[in-house]
């Protein structure tokens, strides 16, 4: 009796404390790795969430300037408020005079009355270039792995694919394919980025005018 009730004096056994000090480390462990998981899981909702809003914003600020082309109130003689092409997106509208508060001036030589969309396919954005404002094209999109623009007669189903028929073109559709900005080690396909598509079909009335 005396010698159990001198053992419990002197403190843990070294048995003791190394079973104490396993089961310490097992809770880190379990507890750091329910952090970076949540961490990583936060970080990927973040990037999808990023892609998803810029894609949207993007395709707002398209559609809003497409339903602007062909504004003609000055009645300009064989305007075409979007000619076709196959490498670019552009956009003409007489929308005001030489300062912003003035009328239109009958010609698309102001700013933001003649905008060209282009896609650079090697840093994989699109740009936006005001040519009559400095002429040079800006980023407009980051991160987008895939844009096409088709051209659509009034029907909806005939696709205009010639600039000879301009004057047949009535809707225009936008796809748009964005990806994250980083890859994600965990995800198996498109060389772990996740990737958003989105398409739109827009009506400029204008055009019909």
């Amino acid at each position: 009796m005396n010698d159990l009730k001198k053992n419990r004096e002197n403190g843990f056994s070294l048995i003791e404390l190394l079973v104490a000090l396993a089961i310490f480390l097992i809770i880190l462990a379990a507890i750091t790795n329910a952090f970076i998981t949540q961490r990583k899981t936060y970080d990927v909702q973040e990037q999808v969430t990023e892609m998803t809003q810029g894609a949207r914003s993007a395709m707002d600020m398209l559609s809003t300037e497409i339903r602007q082309a062909g504004y003609n109130p000055a009645n300009i003689t064989n305007f075409v408020g979007i000619p076709y092409s196959a490498s670019q997106l552009q956009l003409l509208a007489d929308l005001r005079g030489d300062s912003v508060s003035s009328p239109p001036d009958g010609d698309t030589l102001d700013p933001n009355e003649n905008i060209i969309y282009t896609y650079d396919s090697t840093n994989l954005r699109i740009n936006r270039n005001d040519v009559n404002t400095e002429d040079v094209a800006h980023p407009f999109a980051e991160n987008v792995q895939s844009y096409t623009v088709k051209y659509f007669e009034g029907d909806g189903v005939t696709e205009v694919v010639s600039v000879d028929d301009n004057s047949k073109i009535r809707q225009i559709e936008i796809e748009i394919v964005v990806r994250t900005s980083e890859p994600d080690p965990d995800y198996s396909t498109n060389s772990g980025y996740r990737s958003f598509t989105l398409t739109s079909r827009i009506t400029p009335v204008n055009l019909r005018l």
